[in-house]
């Protein structure tokens, strides 16, 4: 029977292709629009760390100025950053599971002489061994440095597969040498595609930024006064004339993060932070009340609002949209049927009941759904390929990947029930008799 409908359906819709064509086109250019906000959307608001939320946390210290919140619209709020010497102490405490500490700097990268490239400028992450494996990054070839790097600032790298692209042309470069700012660094690891969005692990430095393009032991930027490449915020008056005053400062630079299996290790790293706050209190530092956090990952990007209430209101607006395209759909609808209300009197006199009526138009509004959303799906697209060449950095952001093809057939589907609801009600309830009389 439904493919019987079905037959009837294309044939109903051949009759007035004008009419059709309107139809398909207010679904697809509601469901496009809905689903170019959406996808945005829920790439924004996604949690690239789901997987690992219960084990992950940020931490966070209050070292700030006593007289001035870090930020005024929410005074509650602790620096996302670090100072390096809070980072090092941290980071001595074998309470963690792993432990991270990190942040973004800048290199030269000479590629070897046979590939050909010339030197070019790449960002990068000095961060320490733990980084890879907290937080589930793929590897295409080799994989990170160990312990003995980290602690004697070995000069090996991890390069991403975009570097390792552009520098080996794509060739397993493990063993290999590239030189880094003229100092020649050992090739350990290339990663696989991994583009974390929202940025997790460093929102304070772009959260929809694309990763750096190469890691090296935190150390690295120690020996080699590596000036930040990332924000860096200070609020003391304090005289810095060298890199070691610089470290020494109450500048915050460095992102912490640590791997907490168990209750009793997150209270026991809880107590550690606080107490270590408690002895610099004592040194006349951290004058502000004890405000020291440890956040999931969910909990991160929603303090830091990665996802802006501006982007939700835009999601709302295109549905209010599509709500609009619907409304001038049934009234399409409802013109197309009752002009064919003679046909269905007759159906009706012959013997066929509402239901098979009701049926037969439904299927129809469902079949205009999915033409609907077919059409959506493409204007989509090209909504996403404007927004990506609109804005740098939203490249991961505009990637129309299976379950939004699904959602938007979907709602084009769905929404074109809906549409159709009250037109077939309407069409089923025409007396037969009225029209037999007529004809």
């Amino acid at each position: 029977m439904l493919a019987y409908y079905f037959r009837i359906a294309l044939k109903s819709l051949r009759r007035n292709p004008m009419l059709t064509a309107l139809m398909i086109g207010a679904i697809a250019v509601g469901v496009g629009v809905c689903i170019t906000t959406l996808t945005v959307y829920r790439l924004m608001s996604g949690n690239p760390m789901e997987a690992r939320n219960d084990v992950l946390y940020s931490v966070t210290l209050d070292s700030w100025d006593p007289n001035k919140p870090w930020t005024d619209d929410h005074p509650e709020l602790p620096p996302p950053e670090l100072t390096y010497r809070d980072a090092q102490a941290l980071y001595a405490s074998d309470i963690p599971d792993r432990k991270v500490m990190m942040r973004k700097a800048a290199f030269v990268i000479e590629a070897p002489p046979k590939s050909g490239v010339a030197p070019f400028l790449v960002e990068g992450r000095t961060t320490t061994k733990d980084f890879f494996g907290m937080f589930n990054v793929p590897f295409k070839y080799g994989g990170g440095w160990d312990q003995a790097a980290d602690d004697a600032s070995q000069q090996v790298v991890v390069l991403t597969k975009k570097t390792n692209d552009k520098a080996f042309g794509g060739a397993d470069s493990v063993g290999q040498t590239v030189r880094l700012d003229g100092h020649d660094y050992k090739v350990v690891g290339v990663l696989d595609e991994w583009a974390p969005t929202p940025k997790f692990y460093d929102l304070n430095n772009g959260a929809f930024d694309e990763i750096e393009e190469l890691f090296v032991p935190f150390g690295i930027g120690e020996q080699y006064e590596m000036q930040s490449a990332g924000n860096t915020n200070c609020w003391r008056d304090q005289q810095i004339d060298n890199f070691q005053d610089f470290l020494n400062s109450d500048c915050v630079w460095i992102q912490f993060w640590v791997e907490l299996k168990g209750s009793q290790k997150v209270a026991a790293f809880q107590e550690f932070i606080d107490n270590f706050v408690r002895e610099q209190k004592a040194l006349g530092r951290y004058e502000r009340p004890l405000n020291n956090h440890l956040r999931h990952p969910d909990e991160w990007l929603k303090v830091n609002e990665a996802v802006q209430d501006d982007n939700r209101v835009l999601v709302g607006l295109s549905f209010t949209f599509l709500a609009v395209c619907l409304l001038n759909m049934i009234g399409l609808l409802l013109a197309k049927f009752l002009g064919a209300a003679p046909l269905v009197g007759l159906r009706r006199a012959l013997g066929a009941s509402k239901s098979a009526i009701f049926g037969q138009h439904l299927v129809e509004v469902g079949v205009i759904g999915l033409g609907g959303g077919l059409l959506g799906i493409l204007l989509a697209a090209l909504g996403l390929w404007g927004v990506r060449n609109l804005y740098e950095n939203y490249d991961e952001l505009t990637r129309l990947d299976i379950p939004m093809l699904l959602t938007a057939i979907g709602i084009a589907v769905l929404s074109g029930l809906l549409a159709g609801f009250y037109p077939t009600w309407r069409v089923c309830r025409v007396q037969p008799a009225a029209y037999l009389k007529t004809q």
